[in-house]
């Protein structure tokens, strides 16, 4: 019966623990119109870094460093990819990639209110979302429930695992930057 006891107020301690996480996470997004952030991306070994702004819904504008001098912009529908160096570019559905689950805060927040969060090493909180045959681990820092990055598999099934740094908050933004290039 004791033992009965201490399991049972452990199961309840650890529940509120993470709602109280959960609601924390919760919280912190609500309040989260953008975000501007550092980043390291990671995709089949291969280590790319830059800066990104995110803006709620659907927004995304990158530029990565290194000899390509990639750039990422997404509109709200569509996704481009753009090569500086070489001057192409590629235009994809936002709709057929996994950013189009991790741009939608609402949608982020619908999923989290639903999902057991996990405890990672007592660092980070992770969420596993399945959608439209897509896995998307998002991770949060366990101490300030701050967004710290996330684990896809991009548009040609590679894995791809991003993290964040140097975040901040509904900074001033020029929208112009999601404009997309025009059709050659």
């Amino acid at each position: 019966m004791f033992r009965t006891i201490i399991i049972l107020i452990m199961f309840i301690f650890t529940s509120t623990a993470y709602s109280s996480t959960k609601a924390r996470i919760i919280s912190q997004m609500k309040l989260t119109n953008n975000l501007s952030f550092n980043f390291i991306q990671t995709i089949n070994n291969k280590r790319e870094n830059g800066k990104c702004i995110i803006s709620y819904p659907k927004k995304i504008f990158c530029q990565y460093d290194g000899p390509n001098k990639k750039i990422i912009v997404s509109n709200g529908k569509s996704l481009v990819i753009k090569i500086i160096n070489s001057g192409s570019y590629y235009r994809y559905p936002l709709n057929k990639t996994p950013l189009e689950f991790l741009l939608n805060k609402e949608y982020l927040i619908s999923k989290i209110s639903d999902l057991e969060p996990r405890d990672i090493e007592n660092k980070y909180i992770n969420f596993r979302i399945f959608e439209k045959n897509n896995e998307i681990n998002i991770f949060f820092d366990n101490k300030n429930s701050n967004l710290v990055g996330w684990q896809t598999e991009d548009i040609y099934q590679n894995l791809s695992i991003t993290f964040i740094s140097s975040v901040k908050k509904n900074q001033k933004i020029d929208n112009k930057i999601f404009l997309l290039p025009a059709y050659n």
